[in-house]
């Protein structure tokens, strides 16, 4: 039962994170909007780091990490990715600061901007 009790709180306070990201006007390269929160608050403060990679093509396509700047709004980061063809790519962002996470978010790139892949956890089919 203590253990119920002292993991209840902690869940909660789980990051969680959106991205917007639109062309920045030259192929392949993308202006983000990273939106953080840890439950219910924005997470402000936070010293993000952003990378992606293709998981399609694991070691063939990486983006090296880049800093993120604080945005306009409660809780957003602002990031500009240079990314080697589009596509799926997994973004990865690192925080540190008021709280120390990793997280994947799964993001489709055309020449338009991005969209979040939704995952289901079924295995692709043919």
């Amino acid at each position: 039962m203590i253990l119920l009790l002292v993991a209840g709180p902690a869940a909660a306070q789980r990051v969680q994170g959106d991205m917007s990201c639109k062309s920045a006007g030259k192929e392949l390269l993308y202006d983000c909007v990273i939106r953080l929160a840890r439950g219910s608050e924005p997470l402000n403060g936070a010293q993000v780091s952003v990378s992606a990679d293709m998981p399609a093509m694991p070691m063939a396509h990486n983006v090296k990490p880049v800093k993120a700047r604080p945005g306009k709004g409660p809780g957003e980061y602002l990031a500009r990715l240079d990314l080697e063809m589009a596509g799926e790519w997994a973004v990865k962002l690192r925080l540190a600061g008021p709280v120390r996470d990793q997280l994947v978010l799964h993001y489709e790139f055309d020449e338009r901007g991005a969209r979040r892949v939704r995952r289901t956890g079924k295995s692709p089919q043919s």
